[in-house]
């Protein structure tokens, strides 16, 4: 029902930049929050920050003052502004949505999480 799309990977030194964007696209009544985690080598996926439809945002400790969660809600698209980038950050970084969905069989609204495929992030020293 949902499918997101993850862009702007790649590889930067240190103390640099990257801006990732995601795109939602599929069948769905609406776009509730989405967030974006990652999960480096070894070691579990974890957050890095959300956003709610209405624009309210929250940052992992890790990322705060460093990166920035917005979205375009007329692109369905959320974006992911990092500055500061260090060697720690390197991971893949995953999209998520919470979406709401109508299901033509069941005649319902349902919820759902969609994942994107994930961007690699490399940050080098």
């Amino acid at each position: 029902q949902v499918q997101l799309v993850e862009s702007g990977g790649g590889s930067v030194q240190a103390g640099g930049s990257l801006r990732l964007s995601c795109a939602a696209s599929g069948s769905f009544v609406s776009i509730n929050d989405m967030g974006w985690y990652r999960q480096a080598p070894g070691k579990q996926r974890e957050l890095v920050a959300t956003i709610t439809s209405g624009g309210s945002t929250n940052y992992a400790d890790s990322g705060k003052d460093r990166f920035t969660i917005s979205r375009d809600n007329a692109k369905k698209t959320v974006y992911l502004q990092m500055y500061s980038l260090k060697p720690e950050d390197t991971a893949v970084y995953y999209c998520n949505a919470a979406a709401t969905y109508y299901s033509s069989s069941s005649w319902t609204l349902n919820d759902m999480v969609a994942w994107g495929q994930g961007t690699l992030v490399t940050v080098s020293s």
